[in-house]
């Protein structure tokens, strides 16, 4: 449930927090008191089309932050908060969205910054807000198959979870199938290159690792000279004539004639000893090196022209002799893939084959709990309607024929929902209802059934109660109230009936105050609530007779609450 909503410098409202409780709350006010912007408040939050627009002039940007508290441990919105790496808080989440003045939004989910589509993702697990002239899920006829699924429950679920296993396999063979039936032109041209790549590749002989070998060679021969005048001299300083490998055979002879006489001499002419060994090895692995080295100028130029071989090489098939050997083995595997190509296509046409007859039935049996579910949805939905006094409506899933029906992620299936509110009216597509009217009442039968189902925390009507009255307004509030069982529910109406069923009633207002406009907010209690009920019932004026017929509507509300929710 949406726990507490704090705004800041957004349209009229300068700053407001307004905590929320469960069940229904019912936001009131005239009109233009600024109720609707709490829904658009809510809206951007959850990831809505936001802009500069909704800045309060003067302000250099909107703050937006609400608080959310998930009471099911395996609620959806957790995992999808998971796959992007946003720590979870016990039971909390809270999002927050900043629109600068320059129209762009930061946006942060339990602190950690994300952008406006993982927002709006996350938002719409936890939020569905329906106004009476939006588009929503329900008035989409491609969702029309995922509601009837989520209705069917776990036995439907797990069929579907088969399904889509094979069809993950089908989709796969295909699209292999699909490249090595690519007509004949192509098909050669991808021989010549994948035969030409493998062939250079190979001519290549690459060896793993050679490329820091050949560069450590071009070092030391670029620096031949250097390198040999460098090593000569540092022999000649070492055991050439009168140097130091001589000075330090006299102190090693010196130090050894007295190293008996006194024992401190011992260790240290040891050292020395070691010490002159050492130099003296070093000195003919000097030589030994000075003999051998000879100065190869093509030698250079061979190592220079294989290092250009396979700067070009990395060039063309991967940053390293490892990725290049890596590609040349998946191009050999296409290669053989499309020489061998009719055998290939005869095995995947097989597989296909196979895979396509355990399809059918996984989708026929898709099919059969579709239309066990969709009868079973049909009475719910009617039983709903004839709560809302639309006796003579009817209501059907349609499942569309086709000659040549399609496996896709949903199996064979295209279905939409169709109404006839009307007797003797032919059903229509429910997106063609234009009544209002009809529309809410619609909605709310539906809504009444999978809110129970959709795992939505919070769901929020925006004036749906528009044009009806009398009875039909009664009926309406109750099913709203009858929601709220399942689902926090936020609404803002005009109807008393409506406000009357409320669990928590918020009353809008806007107020002038050093010529600016503001949106201020008050929990109406106790007396209050009957006064605000009149105020609905007859506008400014409050009479004794509305005043004593709010009472009785709130004594009324009481107790149908109690029988709608079973207290």
């Amino acid at each position: 449930m949406l726990k507490e909503l704090s705004i800041k410098n957004f349209a009229i409202i300068d700053e407001l927090t307004v905590s929320f409780e469960e069940g229904l709350t019912v936001l009131t006010g005239e009109t233009g008191a600024g109720k609707s912007i709490i829904i658009d408040a809510v809206h951007l939050l959850c990831g809505g089309r936001g802009s500069q627009e909704f800045i309060r002039h003067g302000a250099k940007k909107a703050e937006l932050e609400g608080l959310f508290i998930i009471s099911k441990p395996k609620h959806g919105v957790f995992k999808k908060m998971i796959d992007v790496g946003i720590d979870i808080d016990e039971e909390s989440i809270i999002l927050r969205r900043d629109i600068n003045d320059s129209g762009k939004s930061v946006c942060r989910v339990n602190g950690k910054l994300v952008t406006i589509g993982i927002l709006r993702e996350i938002g719409a697990s936890l939020i569905d807000i329906h106004g009476q002239h939006e588009s929503q899920e329900l008035m989409d006829d491609k969702a029309h198959i995922h509601l009837l699924d989520q209705f069917a429950g776990e036995d439907l679920k797990l069929v579907k979870e088969s399904y889509k296993e094979l069809y993950t396999q089908y989709k796969k063979w295909k699209k292999e199938l699909s490249t090595l039936t690519e007509n004949e032109q192509q098909i050669a041209h991808k021989i010549d290159l994948y035969t030409f790549q493998v062939e250079e590749i190979e001519e290549a002989s690459l060896v793993i690792g050679e490329e820091e070998q050949l560069q450590e060679e071009k070092k030391k021969l670029q620096n031949f000279h250097k390198v040999f005048d460098k090593m000569s001299n540092a022999y000649e300083s070492i055991l050439s004539e009168s140097r130091g490998l001589d000075y330090i055979g006299t102190a090693m002879a010196d130090l050894q004639d007295i190293a008996d006489i006194d024992k401190n001499m011992q260790e240290l002419s040891e050292n020395v000893s070691t010490a002159f060994y050492m130099l003296q090895d070093a000195a003919y692995q000097l030589k030994n090196e000075l003999d051998e080295m000879e100065y190869d100028s093509n030698q250079l130029q061979l190592v220079e022209d294989r290092l250009a071989l396979l700067q070009t090489l990395k060039r063309k098939y991967g940053a390293s002799i490892e990725e290049i050997l890596q590609y040349k083995e998946q191009i050999e595997h296409s290669l053989g893939q499309l020489v061998n190509r009719d055998e290939q296509i005869q095995k995947m046409a097989e597989k296909i084959n196979q895979i396509e007859k355990d399809l059918e039935l996984e989708a026929n049996d898709l099919t059969h709990k579709r239309k066990v579910a969709a009868k079973q949805l049909s009475k719910a939905i009617m039983e709903q309607l004839q709560e809302l006094y639309m006796e003579k409506a009817t209501f059907s899933v349609m499942f569309q024929d086709s000659a040549k029906p399609t496996y896709n992620e949903n199996g064979l299936d295209e279905l939409s929902f169709y109404i006839s509110t009307n007797v003797g009216e032919p059903l229509k597509a429910l997106t063609k209802i234009a009544s209002g009217g009809e529309l809410s009442r619609m909605m709310l039968a539906l809504k009444s059934i999978f809110s129970k189902h959709q795992g939505i925390t919070s769901i929020i009507f925006d004036e749906v109660d528009t044009g009806v009255s009398g009875r039909v307004a009664q009926a309406i509030a109750e099913k709203i109230s009858g929601i709220a069982t399942n689902s926090q529910v936020l609404c803002i109406s005009h109807l008393p009936q409506v406000a009357a069923m409320a669990d928590q009633h918020l009353m809008i207002k806007k107020v002038v105050n050093g010529n600016r406009t503001f949106t201020v907010l008050e929990e109406v209690i106790d007396d209050k609530r009957a006064e605000e009920l009149s105020r609905m019932m007859s506008g400014a004026e409050i009479t004794s007779t509305t005043f004593q017929h709010s009472k009785e509507l709130l004594k009324l509300a009481k107790d149908r609450k109690k029988i709608l929710r079973n207290v």
